[in-house]
């Protein structure tokens, strides 16, 4: 039995808390799409296929550990379930630490998921407001669409 939309909503949150990226992206359906709508010029705003995901969330998992960040958990979450049985909305603000203190980043999400698999993930944050958390390496990564700076 294939997981709800929001069932696979929080599966997709324990895997990103975790920095299992690699997890995160194996969520995601062969064709399945991330889309970044407020990302800095040069970050890539649109990522296409399971493996385009796994490619750049893994070298910026990476960038991430190596940095000292450590995702501690998230607080005020709220899940909006639309008139699409596929489609969900969250609101949530996401709580780290790095070696320059503890930081939280808001976020808002569109989720999309259809047989078990995630189709569509629109992240709405800014990477300005989590690059204290995620330090400049991670956002060079994210920037630069290949998963290294």
């Amino acid at each position: 039995m294939s997981m709800t939309t929001i069932e696979l909503w929080h599966e997709k949150q324990r895997r990103v808390e975790a920095f299992d990226l690699e997890g995160q992206a194996a969520l995601f359906a062969k064709d399945g799409v991330m889309e970044h709508p407020l990302a800095p010029d040069g970050m890539p705003r649109r990522l296409v296929g399971r493996e385009e995901i796994r490619r750049v969330l893994s070298g910026a998992a990476a960038m991430a550990v190596q940095s000292g960040v450590r995702l501690v958990g998230h607080h005020s979450l709220v899940i909006h379930q639309t008139a699409d049985p596929e489609v969900v909305v969250a609101e949530f603000v996401a709580v780290g630490e790095s070696p320059t203190g503890r930081h939280e980043v808001p976020y808002l999400q569109v989720f999309q998921a259809r047989d078990g698999e995630i189709v569509l993930f629109r992240d709405y944050w800014s990477i300005d407001s989590a690059g204290a958390l995620f330090g400049e390496a991670t956002a060079a990564a994210m920037r630069s669409g290949t998963g290294s700076p």
